[in-house]
């Protein structure tokens, strides 16, 4: 057994396409009507869908998980985010950790945490 796909849920599926794609360089594998698969296993479903599925509310910004990516050159990276999304709501702007991972941590247009570090 091996782990496929990673699911988000989205209010706006194709703001948050162009969102991981102007970030990440993500692209649409697949469009399946409120269903969309990017590369690297991201897969963004539409809340009505989720909610329909589950029965459940959709919390946004509940800190529950964290989409974690590796980038080299993090301060290119930090200064592209700021310069595409100045609105980005930040949990940590660039920081060093002690054992010297550089690190950013912000939310993406939906609330879902995502942190962007170093290689460690």
């Amino acid at each position: 057994m091996r782990l496929r796909n990673f699911l988000i849920v989205t209010d706006d599926i194709e703001r948050s396409r162009q969102f991981y794609h102007d970030l990440f360089g993500l692209n649409r594998l697949v469009d399946n009507d409120g269903n969309m698969i990017l590369t690297e296993g991201l897969v963004l479903q539409d809340r009505s869908i989720w909610e329909r599925f589950t029965g459940r509310e959709v919390k946004f910004e509940n800190n529950a998980a964290e989409l974690y990516f590796e980038e080299s050159d993090i301060e290119s990276f930090a200064k592209k985010l700021e310069e595409l999304y100045p609105d980005t709501v930040y949990v940590n702007r660039l920081m060093t950790h002690t054992w010297g991972q550089k690190v950013i941590r912000f939310y993406d247009p939906d609330g879902n945490l995502i942190e962007v570090g170093t290689p460690i």
